[in-house]
């Protein structure tokens, strides 16, 4: 083998490894920003999030049924906050079961 072939084959190889270093790099930094906004949803916030949105919807409910008289308004500004609540619902108590265990060990 020539010089250039033993240079070019040892380039590659180190190509190889630094694209394998970067995706482990890659993964876990994928891992903790999952982890980091797992963590980061504490129930305060949630309640903060909750509020906020309960106010904002009961700030235009408030403002169409005192500014308007059309039925078919009232029943849209009603109902679809009331869908998306039995939706958030629904979906909220059908949880059966929290997947949180984690890996021990090396590996990807």
């Amino acid at each position: 083998m020539s010089g250039v072939e033993l240079f070019l084959g040892g380039a590659v190889a180190l190509a190889v490894v630094s694209v394998i270093v970067k995706a482990r790099a890659g993964v876990k930094s994928a891992r903790a920003a999952a982890e980091i906004a797992r963590v980061g949803t504490s129930p305060v916030s949630l309640v903060g999030r909750v509020v906020v949105t309960a106010l904002v919807i009961v700030g235009v409910q408030w403002l169409v049924i005192s500014h308007s008289g059309n039925a078919l308004l009232w029943w849209v500004v009603l109902g679809f906050p009331a869908l998306i609540t039995a939706y958030a619902l629904m979906k909220a108590l059908t949880v059966m079961q929290s997947s949180t265990s984690q890996r021990r060990g090396g590996g990807w």
